[in-house]
């Protein structure tokens, strides 16, 4: 399920906004005056002095293919790791077709299992802009839960992870992306959509049955045997696994449409998951172009409100949360697309590239481009328009996390 656009319109917001101007988004591109603050909110709020992954200025980062990733100055690159996790007693050490669809068999079978994932962290450690050594932050999205059980989207997904022998596999599964991460710096985000989905179950996480004590007692035996105590344990078998990564929940604001309201609700309920814990939380605007959508009956695009709509329901979830937002997989259709296959036209990318003091002061540390499905437009079919944009901001020395 992907939530609906019902925007709550941010009059007083939007004005100070400032949208006029010309840009060729058919959206205003006013400056950085929308009177988002930097951090700081009621509950004391996100930081943003801190810095994010040892960045003062927004990340910009995508989905993308080898070339892309060295045309412009990127900051991050990520890639999904879903199709199921690694088959009961098989693929512990070599790759065959009985674990094909496995991820860490993703590769040369030849080669031991995982070399999908250090390849990532190798090439972005070695990635070069203008023949010098500019590292990029490697981000890994684990989506397995709909892949490995078989079970219906949402509900059901939830009612898998109340059954131990499948939740061994699954820490199991983690445990290994954990321990070929190693001591590497990577971002980490743990399942799209599904504690949106844990949420529409009960509001309470605490309240929704998962055997965690009993699937990892070496990792979590401390943990509760909840919703919430897997969420948990995932984080704490990173800072035992992985110490240098950074890890993130994923934030599905189903229930509601994009308001204050619901950013702190929202925020509530990922603090009772564990993501206080965390280092940042993931949202994500859409997962289809909206010409695409259009195509198909449904009305996706952004006008300033929404936009606007979509910061200030961001800054509420970094504020109750403590945490900085990381928005991802972001549609990159744009206007001078012909809606056809991986052509398809969406605002979105420029819009916010437009407003980036905005984005920076509702909290939100990255955007990280990229198609959420094989006929959406990519970093590739964009026309240039992603690389262009991320080259620009860099030329103008970043956007800072404190404007």
């Amino acid at each position: 399920m992907r939530r609906g656009w019902l925007i709550a319109l941010l009059l007083s917001v939007l004005t100070a906004c400032g949208g006029g101007g010309g840009s060729s988004d058919g959206l205003g591109s006013g400056g950085s005056s929308s009177g988002l603050g930097a951090g700081g909110g009621s509950s004391g709020g996100y930081a943003c002095a801190d810095g994010f992954l040892g960045s003062d200025t927004l990340l910009v980062g995508a989905s993308m293919e080898d070339a892309t990733a060295a045309a412009a100055p990127f900051d991050a690159r990520y890639l999904y790791l879903a199709g199921g996790i690694r088959p009961a007693g098989t693929c512990a050490s070599t790759c065959s077709s009985a674990c094909g669809n496995w991820w860490g068999c993703w590769q040369d079978w030849s080669q031991l299992p995982g070399l999908y994932a250090t390849a990532l962290i190798q090439k972005t450690a070695a990635a070069t802009w203008q023949g010098a050594a500019r590292p990029q932050i490697p981000m890994f999205t684990y989506y397995e839960i709909l892949h490995s059980t078989g079970a219906s989207e949402g509900a059901g997904e939830v009612a898998a992870i109340n059954e131990a022998t499948f939740l061994a596999r699954y820490f199991d599964d983690w445990r290994f992306l954990l321990q070929k991460v190693g001591n590497a710096q990577v971002m980490l985000h743990i399942e799209p959509d599904f504690w949106g989905y844990v949420r529409q179950v009960n509001s309470d996480p605490h309240a929704v049955p998962a055997p965690v004590k009993a699937a990892n007692p070496a990792d979590c035996g401390a943990q509760e045997n909840s919703a919430a105590g897997f969420a948990r344990c995932m984080i704490a078998m990173v800072r035992k696994y992985a110490p240098n990564a950074a890890v993130g929940l994923h934030a599905s604001p189903w229930l509601m449409p994009y308001d204050s309201d619901d950013g702190q609700t929202l925020g509530a309920f990922m603090l009772e998951l564990g993501a206080g814990d965390s280092d940042f939380v993931a949202t994500d605007p859409s997962d289809r172009d909206a010409g695409y959508y259009e195509s198909i009956g449904r009305d996706t695009w952004w006008d300033d409100a929404d936009a606007v709509a979509y910061l200030a329901w961001s800054k509420d979830l970094a504020d109750t949360v403590g945490k900085p937002t990381v928005m991802w997989q972001i549609p990159l259709g744009n206007m001078t697309q012909d809606n056809t296959t991986n052509h398809w036209q969406d605002n979105r990318v420029d819009w916010l590239f437009a407003h980036l003091a905005d984005v920076a002061a509702a909290g939100i540390a990255a955007l990280l481009f990229g198609a959420g499905e094989g006929q959406q437009t990519t970093p590739e079919t964009d026309g240039g328009n992603l690389v262009s944009k991320t080259t620009v901001n860099w030329q103008a020395g970043g956007t800072s996390l404190c404007p």
